[in-house]
């Protein structure tokens, strides 16, 4: 989308956007933030009900299960990017929509422009079939996919522990891979 030239933009494009009809029930629509300068962007779903009301990602129950794996991994939250494939909270935290998807697709492809992360981690299957068109998170987990010169890391969604703690562990380990592989660079992700 022509104009959307700096972060400070496309969070307000997001924040002012009537392109479906997520915008007639939202609280707050729900940027992407932190810092790109670790060079890995996080991207899940959708926000849900306390990213709608504070208008911000990542910050209810499954945003602290992201934050400890990400601590466990030694990084700090703020040092990353995260971001949602729909910018808008789905009524009763519902999967978005592929045309929900469709409408806010200029604005994660104008975070990932303006970001230029070396790694995009994936966080379940609605973000994975959003940016790679597949829905396979169990097989493509903890591993590089390559696709139209960029570099993605698949993992579970951070609320799959939720709902089976016995998975907090597969995150955090997978989390771990992704910064080792970010650290060691030895040609994997370029």
């Amino acid at each position: 989308m022509a104009g959307l030239n700096s972060m400070d933009v496309v969070a307000s494009a997001v924040s002012a956007c009537t392109r479906c009809d997520l915008c007639q029930s939202r609280t707050n629509a729900v940027p992407g933030m932190g810092s790109g300068e670790s060079g890995i962007m996080f991207v899940g779903e959708a926000p849900g009900r306390n990213e709608d009301f504070r208008g911000r990602p990542f910050v209810g129950r499954a945003g602290h299960i992201l934050t400890e794996a990400l601590e466990k991994a030694g990084v700090s939250r703020k040092d990353v990017y995260i971001t949602n494939t729909v910018k808008c909270r789905p009524p009763n935290n519902r999967n978005p929509h592929r045309t929900e998807r469709e409408s806010c697709k200029d604005y994660l492809d104008a975070e990932i422009r303006l970001l230029k992360p070396r790694i995009i981690c994936i966080l379940g299957n609605v973000a994975l079939k959003s940016l790679l068109g597949d829905d396979g998170i169990t097989s493509k987990r903890g591993s590089i996919v390559k696709k139209d010169s960029l570099v993605y890391f698949p993992t579970i969604h951070p609320a799959a522990v939720l709902y089976n703690p016995q998975l907090a562990h597969t995150l955090e380990q997978d989390i771990k891979k992704l910064f080792t592989i970010l650290d060691s660079d030895n040609g994997v992700i370029h």
